[in-house]
């Protein structure tokens, strides 16, 4: 006969277990559906611009040009005629006060470039690219901006080309997100299968169709 004491310290330990399997379903889930809620957009952004950026040749576009002329005050052409003591030197914190202010363009922490004659100011950016001169004896600023429209943009955000750190972050956050996301969805899948048997399978093709493309239809 059964002792009393032993099937109740078996019972309590089968509770446990599904105790704590309860708790690792539970976790499981609350990390898979607040992963999915932070990449998903950034998810729906990366497979948007993934068929953009592979279709690139089949989508005109037709860049808009603009150009601006201004002229720095007497007062800050001086600033310009002194050596700055490198050619990669940035611009005195007089000037690109007042180019944000009269040109609206930012020009801090932007690549420059001191010749004899001008400065020069490259300033590329998501969808385009602009630059800015400063001529040092007139002071005589230029300003151009391409834009090449909201598909560039997006792709040049897929790229994180010209696109600051903080985007630079996001995706770093997002990638994070993402990963979690996959992980804890693989561990679902695990959980299910026996009740789908097609589970393993269709991740298997997942992974075979990929590769059968990189082996035998993409050449070096």
């Amino acid at each position: 006969m059964d002792n009393p004491d032993r099937l109740t310290v078996e019972g309590n330990e089968l509770w446990q277990r599904k105790k704590r399997r309860a708790f690792f379903i539970n976790q499981l889930y609350q990390w898979h559906w607040i992963s999915s809620g932070l990449c998903l957009i950034g998810m729906l952004l990366f497979a948007l611009t993934g068929i953009t950026l592979n279709n690139a040749g089949q989508i005109e576009s037709k860049p808009a040009v603009a150009m601006r002329q201004a002229q720095l005050p007497q007062a800050l052409i001086a600033d310009l005629t002194s050596d700055p003591g490198e050619t990669k030197a940035a611009l005195p914190p007089s000037i690109s006060e007042w180019l944000r202010r009269e040109v609206n363009v930012n020009t801090a922490g932007r690549d420059t470039e001191w010749s004899p004659d001008e400065v020069y100011v490259a300033l590329p950016q998501p969808g385009g690219d602009a630059w800015l001169s400063i001529q040092r004896d007139s002071g005589a600023v230029s300003y151009e901006v391409t834009s090449r429209g909201w598909i560039a943009y997006l792709n040049d955000l897929h790229k994180g080309r010209h696109t600051g750190k903080a985007w630079s972050w996001f995706i770093d956050v997002f990638a994070a997100a993402a990963i979690i996301f996959c992980l804890t969805g693989l561990l679902l899948l695990q959980l299910h299968a026996k009740r789908r048997p097609a589970t393993w399978p269709v991740v298997t093709m997942g992974l075979i169709i990929p590769t059968l493309l990189v082996v035998f239809l993409i050449h070096g």
